[in-house]
């Protein structure tokens, strides 16, 4: 009986047969290598973008000292983002929020809380 294994190394393989199988290889290698520059520069560009922040505001972007609100007023809760600072607080039965300036400490808008 033969070894179906054997019958490719006695048999020649003919000019057109290698010439598509050198064809097919240059293919293969060509894919491998454009996939593996792909993945080269995807991870370039996640290096970069890790070493550039998030974008999230930094501390040069609040450089207040103090904030004005009334005498005695309780504050409720202080939020910085996009370069504003909103304080809510409670000056006796009255809730207001007020919007400062995270640069240069100036109030923006003042908005009284009402219940309905």
């Amino acid at each position: 009986m033969r070894d179906p294994r054997n019958t490719a190394e006695t048999q020649e393989l003919s000019p057109d047969a290698k010439a598509l199988i050198g064809r097919a290889r240059r293919s293969f290698l060509f894919s491998i290598g454009l996939l593996l520059v792909g993945f080269i520069a995807i991870g370039g560009v996640l290096v970069y973008r890790a070493s550039q922040g998030s974008g999230a505001p930094s501390g040069a972007d609040y450089i207040i000292a103090a904030l004005k609100i009334p005498a005695g007023a309780e504050v409720i809760s202080a939020v910085a983002a996009g370069g504003q600072l909103t304080v809510t607080y409670k000056a006796g039965p009255m809730t207001s929020v007020r919007i400062f300036d995270g640069k240069t400490g100036e109030m923006i808008r003042e908005i009284p809380v009402v219940s309905e």
